[in-house]
Parts: C-alpha cells; sequence; structure tokens
C-alpha cells in the first residue's frame, strides 16, 4: 500500500461521523487559508514590495508544503497546488481590500474554525489526528482533495 493510502486511510478512522465530515469540509479548508494568510503578513523586506504582492513568505512556504504534497502524490499534489494558488490570491484580494489587517482577518477564521473542527471531534468522540502524528495537519486537505478526485475520476 502507497504512503498516501495508509495516511488517508488512518486519517479517515477519526472521521467517520456524518457531522464530523461536514464540518471539516467547512473548517479543513477555512484552517489551511487562514494559516497562508496569516504567513503572508509576516514583514519581508527583500520578499514583500507591498501589500498586494504575491511575492511574501506565504509563497515560499507552499513550496515547501508542495513538495511533500509531491512526495505523497504527484496528482494529489497538483490540486493542493490549484488550492494553495487560490489561497494566495485570497488573501491577497483581503489585504487589499479589507480595512481589517490580514493577519487579523485570519486569525478570526484561523480561532473560529479550530473550534468547529474541536466540536466535531466532540461529536465523533475520537482525537484529532494530529495530536497522534502532526503531518495529519497536511494530509487533512489531502484527504478532502482525494474525495474530489475520487468524484472526478481522477487517480491520485
Amino acid at each position: 500500500m502507497r504512503k498516501i493510502d495508509q495516511l488517508l486511510a488512518e486519517y479517515g478512522e477519526s472521521h467517520q461521523n456524518a457531522t464530523n465530515k461536514t464540518i471539516h469540509w467547512i473548517c479543513v479548508p477555512l484552517i489551511f487559508f487562514s494559516i497562508v494568510g496569516m504567513i503572508a503578513s509576516i514583514p519581508s523586506g527583500f520578499l514583500q514590495s507591498n501589500v498586494g504582492s504575491f511575492a511574501n513568505w506565504a509563497a515560499v512556504a507552499m513550496i515547501f508544503v508542495l513538495i511533500y504534497y509531491i512526495s505523497l502524490s504527484i496528482p494529489l499534489s497538483l490540486g493542493m497546488a490549484i488550492f494553495s494558488v487560490v489561497c494566495l490570491f485570497l488573501a491577497r484580494e483581503i489585504a487589499i481590500s479589507v480595512s481589517l489587517p490580514l493577519w487579523q482577518v485570519c486569525l478570526a477564521i484561523f480561532v473560529l474554525a479550530w473550534i468547529g473542527q474541536f466540536y466535531g471531534h466532540k461529536v465523533e468522540g475520537k482525537k484529532p489526528s494530529f495530536f497522534k502524528d502532526i503531518q495529519f495537519l497536511l494530509i487533512g486537505p489531502a484527504w478532502l482533495m482525494h474525495f474530489i478526485y475520487k468524484r472526478l475520476g481522477i487517480p491520485y
């Protein structure tokens, strides 16, 4: 069995309850996005030329995240790359158009989404997978993406 299949199966073990799954479909992408936005908010003199720039620490971090996904599944990493670009774009748009700083918006999203996640796991009756292994923080988004791939008939 491939490593990606093992990780997705192990992650899925603590995500059987329909309510918890629904919560994850909402909260996991929001958490991923909020982290991208908070990292994009970190000032960097040599990367960030202005607030609306795509050259930021989040773009650098996404390179390393995508390398991890490539090591697990090239097709799945392509979907995660598209989602990552969407997150970078949304973070840029919020930074440009919202009166609050991006990091504040993303921090609020992060906190609310984690409250949702922990509620989902309370309903499930199982602890979040990342308590066992930190890499499951990156497997959660890939777990959702693999369902999209299955629905579309795309092998991952």
